[in-house]
């Protein structure tokens, strides 16, 4: 019958190995510890106070799934799965070395088929390990991807965890080299490679002399591993976890978290280090260096200043080398203003690092210093004043209504079933008066028993709060909730999926009683499924269809205008960047009141000329003012005015309803 070996090979003059090994393996652990504690207690010694202790058995499930599952990581294929052999490996070398140890000084179990199953185990994730690192060889230096920066920490780390693997095969397959025992075949990886050992020649003492220089060997690289650990490259495998247990237990972005401020009141606005809260500086320190932030930024891809995963790199390194001044040293102002708050970095973090409240805080030190656009300032000067960043009268918001024949209840003064907040956009907008006139048209023709707020609707400020100006996203919220709360309604329904995510997400529910907020695609879905919306033709057009950030991402919207635009008649052909990885038009955060800059490339005409590469499709369909906006002047810079032409939803709506 099988049974473990301790120590086979080890000299017996050297007195009990194992004082050796746990010495050794103690004061490598006391140094892993000591490093990690320095580095961690500068989070809470310079960092802000932040709570995020509630909810821990919520918490836990997220490090089980982020950090051990790895669920994000798998997102990407190749690199999920590279990542994930290594990972996983490491976890079963762990778990294996725990119970070797429960075995030898606890509770004798490893005999038997049980000895059988725990070696073949470890040989099989031995061999995974292997191909997982041949991955990440040829990945770093073969494909080299752009998102990747190449750094000697990398080489030294991925050298170090081989070379463990590789000390522990190498030291396995020797004894059984020299032992040949029948159940060899339980360690195939080990086994294959005492084939060669025993192919050499060598004595069994030659053999049993390597496997001892060997063991060392690998003794003191895993106590090499473990000093590193908290300096290195491989620093992640500790705070990962820590970050995901930590993160935001809301959706990651729908919520945006208010400006800090000091225990009496006093706001804090970020420029230094020190003003950032203890979780934003341990999302510095869990950055993996992945790219995949970066891979998703629109920002960066239209060569802008900003790559989401050097902002968060130059918080760790400002924080390792004792920096103070954030804002205009470490992280350019260009490049925070450069952001779109699309949300991609977030959603292809696999540690949850939160890109996108740093940024914000940032450019709220920003907007109090005065460092704004002057286009972006002209626009939050109109939004104070008006309430609209159009400098237009609130007595103009509805002027777009006049075209229509019956005239739309005044949801301020009478009771309504939906109030339809209508949004700046489709307000204001010349361009967009016909789109906001075929949706009331639709509305109508339904039968929905709605209403609009006329000249008490005031801008929702999403984009205020995500611009840094979070004193006048106060003031505006406080004027469209007095509205809100003077009118009598069931749903409020909105065109804007910026409005949309304000209203449902960052508004106050005690004003309207915490009654649903729906896209307007979302409520044209339900009245299709419930048989009150019936098309009069079906189109029959090939159509593709943007997801708006602030609708996909932000708030999971995906297969509802799907449903909808399927519902007309309409074949969905998807880009290939779709979904949840829908690329951003440019628009959000602000950037639409902003300069665009110089770029190699607008976001708005990347996703055009994406679309148009499809070749078979003849409109671009989406759900949102802005993204109207964008697109149709992208469809005119791009010269694809005979390719494809842009439309919102609602048109596809309204013309399968005429006759």
């Amino acid at each position: 019958m099988p049974e473990r070996v301790n120590y086979w090979g080890i000299p017996h003059n050297w007195g009990a190995p194992e004082l050796y090994v746990y010495t050794i393996m103690f004061l490598a652990a006391f140094v892993m510890l000591f490093r990690f504690y320095r580095q961690a207690s500068l989070w809470w010694k310079i960092g802000q106070p932040e709570a995020r202790w509630d909810k821990l058995h919520l918490r836990l499930g997220r490090l089980i799934q982020y950090a051990i599952v790895q669920t994000k990581v798998l997102r990407q294929r190749y690199p999920g799965v590279m990542h994930v052999a290594i990972a996983w490996s490491y976890f079963v070398f762990f778990l294996g070395t725990a119970l070797a140890t429960i075995h030898d000084h606890f509770f004798e179990f490893l005999f038997g088929n049980t000895l059988i199953v725990y070696k073949f185990t470890l040989d099989a994730f031995t061999i995974v390990f292997l191909v997982g690192a041949g991955m990440a060889i040829y990945r770093r230096y073969v494909q080299k991807p752009r998102r990747l920066t190449l750094e000697p920490g990398f080489t030294g780390s991925l050298t170090l965890i081989t070379l463990i693997v590789l000390g522990g095969l190498f030291t396995e397959s020797l004894r059984l080299a020299v032992e040949q025992p029948a159940w060899a075949w339980s360690s195939p990886a080990g086994w294959g490679l005492a084939q060669l050992w025993i192919a050499t020649g060598a004595s069994d003492a030659a053999l049993t002399s390597w496997h001892l220089g060997i063991w060392v060997f690998h003794l003191l690289i895993v106590a090499l591993t473990l000093i590193t650990l908290p300096v290195g490259t491989l620093m992640h495998a500790l705070t990962g976890p820590l970050n995901a247990f930590f993160s935001k237990l809301n959706h990651p972005f729908g919520t945006l978290s208010p400006g800090k401020e000091t225990p009496t009141g006093k706001p804090i606005y970020v420029s230094q280090l020190s003003d950032l809260s203890w979780k934003q500086l341990l999302d510095g320190d869990a950055c993996t260096e992945c790219g995949r932030c970066q891979d998703a930024c629109p920002a960066f891809a239209a060569g802008t200043p900003l790559s989401p995963k050097e902002l968060i790199l130059s918080i760790r390194d400002a924080l390792r080398s004792n920096g103070s001044q954030l804002v205009g040293e470490a992280i350019a102002t260009e490049a925070l203003w450069a952001c779109t708050t699309c949300g991609a970095c977030i959603h292809e973090c696999p540690v949850l690092i939160e890109h996108l409240d740093a940024i914000v805080d940032m450019r709220r030190y920003l907007v109090i210093e005065g460092d704004v656009d002057a286009e972006l300032q002209d626009a939050l000067t109109n939004l104070g004043r008006y309430g609209n960043s159009f400098g237009q009268s609130e007595r103009m918001r509805a002027k777009w209504a006049k075209g229509i024949e019956s005239k739309i209840k005044d949801a301020g003064k009478e009771p309504v079933e939906y109030l339809w907040f209508v949004g700046d956009y489709a307000a204001y907008s010349p361009t967009l008066s016909e789109i906001t006139q075929k949706t009331a048209a639709v509305f109508q023709q339904i039968g929905l028993d709605f209403g609009i707020l006329y000249k008490g609707e005031n801008h929702s400020g999403n984009d205020v709060r995500r611009a840094g100006e979070e004193g006048l996203f106060e003031m505006l919220v406080e004027k469209n909730m007095k509205a809100l709360e003077r009118s009598e309604y069931q749903t409020i329904v909105t065109t804007d999926p910026h409005s949309y995510n304000a209203l449902k997400n960052e508004y106050p529910t005690n004003g309207n009683g915490g009654k649903p907020v729906l896209h307007y695609t979302e409520l044209l879905d339900q009245l299709i499924a419930s048989g009150q919306l019936k098309f009069i033709k079906k189109l029959g057009y090939k159509v593709t269809y943007h997801d708006p950030c602030y609708l996909g991402r932000y708030n999971g919207v995906y297969d509802a205008p799907r449903r909808v635009i399927e519902a007309t008649g309409c074949e969905i052909i998807e880009m290939p960047r779709c979904r949840d990885q829908a690329f951003c038009c440019g628009a959000g955060g602000g950037r639409i009141w902003m300069a665009e800059g110089e770029m190699s490339e607008r976001p708005s005409e990347a996703r055009i000329r994406e679309a148009v590469e499809l070749g078979n499709v003849t409109d671009f369909i989406v759900a949102c003012p802005k993204d109207i906006t964008m697109y149709a002047d992208a469809v005119k810079t791009t010269s694809n005015e005979e390719y494809i032409v842009v439309k919102d939803l609602i048109e596809l709506v309204f013309e399968a309803l005429s006759e």
